[in-house]
Formats: structure tokens, C-alpha cells, sequence
């Protein structure tokens, strides 16, 4: 009887292993989420809203299961700063719970901007059964304008800033520029 070698032992290995792989991995790519994208109508109260301000964030109603919790989150510029409800959290996106009324709706949830806001914010609401809703905000000025652009004390530092790297590099040149006039002698 002749024996197996271990060329063909390791490659049937290899194919058993594959399949064995791909029945653990078949359930769970057919129970992955199938509650992207949003489907909610969520609304803020003004489209548009000054730096430090406040608005509402509120979804219609059957966006959710009814009484489950909600994740609330704010993205935007300094969206730490952001509060939701009277809670504010020190990370780059701020997130708050809320739960959802019986007809699935989300109540009108407070959310306030940082004082130093810019551009545009945006909100999403979430939940384990429902990728919920989402709706942006933009943060104008008192003119009404959106503020989007550098502040004109962080525009001098970088005028400063970028002066002083151009002054080094001329600096380095002439220093270059003598050292070779003094080895070329």
C-alpha cells in the first residue's frame, strides 16, 4: 500500500480548512445588518445656527421600535464641544442617549453647538433596530453668512509661521553657498 506523501496531505488540509472556513463564515455574513441606510425623516428646528446656539433634533414617528434606546451623535467641527441634553463629552464626536416614544418616534432632543463652531454639523439618531435618521446643520455668523473659514488670529500665526520657515530655508542656502565657495578655493 502505497503512502501518502506530504505534498498531497497538506493541500487536501488546506481545502478542508477553506471549507470548514466558509460554512463558519456564510451565518454570519447572512445575519449581517440589513438596516442601512437610514430610513427616518429626522429634523432639526433651523437649518442654520450661530456659534454657542441651540437647536432640536427630532425624528417622525415608526423611525424606531417603540420605547428602545437611541443613540444621538453630533459630528462637526470641535464636536466634542457639542452638548446633548446637559451632557457634554470630551471627544472628537459627541454622543448621547435617548429613548423613543410608543410611536416610535424620537421627541425633540436639545443639542448645543460650541461657541467656536464652524462649517456644518451633523446629526444622526440610531438605535439597535433602525438605522434611524439623519439631518445637518450649518453654523453662520451674526451677518448670517456661514462661518467656515480661519479665524483671522490663526491666519496670522500661520503668515508668521510660514515667514519664519522661508527666512531658515534662505538662511541654510547662503550657508550652503559659502561652504562651497570656501571648499571650491
Amino acid at each position: 500500500m502505497p503512502l501518502l506523501t506530504a505534498r498531497p496531505v497538506s493541500r487536501a488540509l488546506l481545502g478542508a480548512t477553506l471549507a470548514l472556513g466558509a460554512l463558519v463564515a456564510a451565518p454570519s455574513a447572512a445575519g449581517a445588518s440589513t438596516i442601512y441606510p437610514p430610513t427616518g425623516s429626522c429634523t432639526t428646528s433651523a437649518a442654520t445656527v450661530q456659534p454657542g446656539g441651540s437647536l432640536t433634533f427630532e425624528c417622525a414617528p415608526e423611525t424606531f421600535s417603540p420605547d428602545e434606546k437611541i443613540s444621538v451623535t453630533v459630528t462637526g467641527e470641535d464636536g466634542a464641544g457639542a452638548r446633548i441634553g446637559m451632557v457634554r463629552l470630551a471627544i472628537t464626536t459627541a454622543s448621547g442617549t435617548a429613548t423613543s416614544a410608543p410611536d416610535g418616534s424620537l421627541e425633540a432632543v436639545t443639542i448645543g453647538v460650541p461657541s467656536n463652531a464652524s462649517g456644518t454639523y451633523n446629526i444622526a439618531a440610531v438605535s439597535p433596530s433602525s438605522a434611524g435618521g439623519t439631518a445637518a446643520v450649518t453654523i453662520t455668523g451674526a451677518d448670517g453668512l456661514p462661518v467656515t473659514g480661519l479665524d483671522q488670529g490663526l491666519t496670522v500665526a500661520l503668515w508668521i509661521g510660514g515667514g519664519a520657515l522661508v527666512l531658515a530655508g534662505a538662511a541654510l542656502a547662503v550657508v550652503a553657498a559659502v561652504r562651497r565657495s570656501r571648499d571650491s578655493r
